[in-house]
């Protein structure tokens, strides 16, 4: 479903400059993974290049939904590449991205309505299973931090996408309401199907949720840069 060789992403020169190397990745339809490795090693960088956001330098094989996503990149395909993010993916963000001057409903259709979709039951029961029905009609500002990032989940497993990736989605939730939410969201995506990668700080609570890690790792380079590596099990 995804399958990624030698992708090279680099950023800056000299001692300011950092690459993200992937030499292999691969995953398979409703596999489930935590990236984890310590702050600032590029795990949002890597779920970046994932949702077809951050283009790579260097390409020897990017493949999604049996799209050669290289060669898109390298003819500067950005409609096809942004048909490919609307459809397919689900992006739940640290930060919720929810926007403030609308209701939770309308926040979680979004991607149905851009997609043209159809009314029919997904906004309700998304709501139900994560424990948000009695905020349809509210607006982001009037709910809980928790409440929000569940709102954030809903809204980017409404389309049924075939790849979720969420970066931090618990970072700003305590212990208890953290492990809740992620079990819930990959929990819904399991029921759709999809494949999940998300990036958490919280190597344990990773263990707990029952996902095998992809490790993120960086080292210091001669000219003073920094390079980040995936590391599949």
């Amino acid at each position: 479903m995804l399958d990624l060789r030698d992708v090279r992403i680099t950023r800056g020169h000299g001692p300011q400059r950092y690459s993200l190397v992937v030499e292999q990745l691969r995953l398979g339809a409703g596999q489930q993974y935590a990236l984890v490795g310590p702050s600032g090693c590029g795990k949002s960088t890597l779920l970046d290049l994932l949702a077809l956001v951050a283009a790579p330098q260097q390409a020897a094989h990017f493949r999604f939904c049996d799209t050669d996503v290289a060669r898109l990149w390298q003819d500067g395909h950005h409609d096809k590449l942004a048909d490919l993010r609307s459809r397919h993916l689900g992006y739940v963000l640290q930060t919720g991205g929810l926007l403030g001057f609308t209701t939770v409903r309308a926040n979680i259709n979004l991607p149905r309505a851009l997609l043209g979709l159809p009314e029919d039951g997904t906004i309700e029961h998304l709501a139900e299973r994560l424990g948000i029905s009695d905020h349809l009609g509210k607006k982001p500002a009037q709910l809980s931090v928790g409440q929000r990032q569940r709102v954030s989940c809903a809204r980017a497993l409404a389309h049924a996408p075939r790849l979720l990736l969420a970066d931090e989605p618990t970072a700003s939730l305590d212990p208890i309401n953290a492990e809740r939410v992620m079990q819930l969201l990959l929990a819904q995506a399991g029921e759709q199907g999809a494949t999940r990668v998300v990036a958490t700080h919280d190597e344990q609570l990773a263990r707990r949720c029952g996902l095998p890690l992809l490790h993120l790792t960086s080292a210091r380079d001669a000219d003073g840069g920094v390079t980040a590596r995936v590391v599949q099990p």
